[in-house]
Order: structure tokens, then sequence, then C-alpha cells
């Protein structure tokens, strides 16, 4: 596949649910801005919002301080990402006692990104949860939740091949997941591959497309590179010489997105992850682009800083 093509069909937004991820701020500004983008897509309903959770917990406190205040100050419904990065089993089930105590009924379990960071070498904490399907079970120890996995078209950097690969998702899937959300991928036809290779291995759980905007394409070009995300040919050329513009970059971005989604609606999708980067205006221009549309007695006519 070249391009997306785009659906003319009026009534697609009603077929289409989404969700959305943040990431824990660092600093006092960077809270602020997070907040703003909260509000920003409050009114577009999304299914779930997930925070991500540093390696070894070191976002675990405003992680923590972003979920009780999304729980306390607006309608959307949390999911607290949770790694073994780093970590004992001790301090992983007591993390969990910890969001469940706030209210939190949603999980993503990841393995995470070693502490080196993406394409570094993964060592298993020596007594802590080994990967990802280790993760769920513990989980399913603690409660009745809904768990959210980690699924990888084009399979995972560290996996010799896609077998091994497919097998610890199945893994996943037998210790208690309740769906699978892709890492980013900008080929519409290798996700179709990967569902049908995942469907064959008898996991029937929903892969729920990850879908990434491309806020600067040098940026997610360095790092899928590392992650084993390709980036074709294409899209590359569709943001050629918008190096020094910003805005018009952000207009091509939304549409490549929003082109991306239309596409995958139209093979059948109706879920979709979007990783905002905690940034609001380019994911609410995206929704409204594939027939969202914001609650207009919750909407602002403001918006966060893109």
């Amino acid at each position: 596949m070249n391009q997306f093509r785009l659906s003319r069909r009026p009534d697609i937004g009603n077929k289409i649910r989404v969700s959305f991820e943040f990431f824990p701020p660092k600093t006092d500004e960077m809270e602020t801005r997070l907040w703003e983008t909260v509000k920003r897509l409050e009114p577009l309903r999304p299914r779930f919002v997930s925070v991500t959770y540093g390696a070894g917990g070191s976002t675990r406190e405003r992680t923590a301080r972003t979920i009780d205040r999304i729980l306390a100050e607006s309608a959307l419904m949390p999911a607290a990402h949770l790694t073994c990065i780093d970590a004992t089993r001790e301090t992983v089930d007591e993390v969990i006692r910890q969001f469940v105590d706030l209210g939190v009924t949603r999980f993503v379990a990841l393995r995470g990104d070693p502490s080196a960071g993406v394409g570094t070498r993964y060592r298993p904490h020596p007594g802590g949860y080994a990967n990802g399907a280790e993760m769920v079970a513990a989980l399913r120890r603690h409660g009745d939740f809904d768990i959210s996995v980690s699924a990888y078209p084009e399979k995972h950097p560290e996996s010799p091949d896609f077998a091994t690969d497919i097998d610890m998702l199945k893994r996943k899937v037998d210790n208690g997941a309740t769906r699978a959300i892709t890492q980013f991928f900008f080929d519409n036809d290798i996700y179709e591959r990967y569902v049908e290779r995942v469907r064959r291995a008898g996991i029937y759980i929903p892969i729920v497309p990850g879908i990434l905007p491309v806020h600067n394409i040098s940026q997610v070009a360095n790092f899928s590179a590392r992650a084993g995300a390709h980036v074709p040919a294409w899209l590359r050329e569709r943001f050629e010489g918008l190096e020094n513009d910003p805005q018009t970059h952000a207009l091509v971005a939304s549409a490549v997105a929003a082109e991306q989604v239309l596409d995958l609606v139209e093979r059948g999708v109706g879920d979709f992850h979007f990783y905002t980067m905690n940034r609001a205006d380019l994911v609410f221009a995206i929704c409204h682009m594939i027939g969202i549309r914001a609650d207009p007695a919750k909407s602002s006519l403001g918006s966060a800083a893109a």
C-alpha cells in the first residue's frame, strides 16, 4: 500500500471509538499543559484514557496524581500503565494496590522499555516479574480488571521472529488480557497481515491500532528506527520542506493520520488508540476529520498549546 484513501461515508464517525494516551508531566508547567490537553479532549468522549508509567517507577508519584485528578475532576475513565522494569514483585504489587485504592479498574500491563532507553538490552529484575505475561497474571490475582497489553505489527525488536512474538501475546491472553493495543505503524497492510497472523494463532481479543500523529517527522523517524517500526518513503515525502514550517507540518500530520484511520475503518476496524504526546490540538483535529464531534455541553472554545 502506497497511500491511504479517504472515506466518503457521512456516518463513519458513529462507527469509531477512540482512546487516548498521556504521559505524566515532569514539571509543574508540563502538568498545566497536560491538564489543558485532558480538558480539551474530554468532550470527545473517549472510551478510556491511559497514563504511562516510567521505568522502575520513575514517574510513579506523578502518574498516580494525574490519575487521581482525572477521576476527581473529569468524566474520563483512566487506565494506569504498569511496568516491571527495575522493580521487585512486592513493589509492583504495592503499586497495584495503590492504584486500586484510587479507584482504578483499568490497566495497561507492559514489560516496559529498559531504563537505558528503547533499543538497549533488557535485563529482568532478579526479584521481579519477567515480562508482560507475568504482569497480566499479577493483575488478575488482585482483581477482575480491564487489562490492555501491547502488540507489535512489525514484531518486537527483541523478538527473533513473529512466532516467538505472537506466542508471548498468546501467553498474555491466556493470563487474562482483555485487549491488545499495537505499537504505532504507518502501513495499514502491515497491521492487517499481523491481525491475520494473530487470528491464525487462536488469539481473538481486539487488536486495537495505535495511531501516532507525526508531530515531528525527524523525531518519529529516529524513534521508529530504534523501535523497529517502518516509516514508508511516501510518508517522509509528505513532510519534505516543512522542517521550519510547524503550522503546515501540523496540517499535513492531521490529514495523514485521519486518512490512515479512515482507511482502517473501511477494512472493518472500529477502535483506535491515539498516542497524543500530550498535544491536544492535533488529535482534536484528527478526530474532527474522522467524524468524532465534541459534546457541545462540555466543549471549550479554548485550546491547549500544540
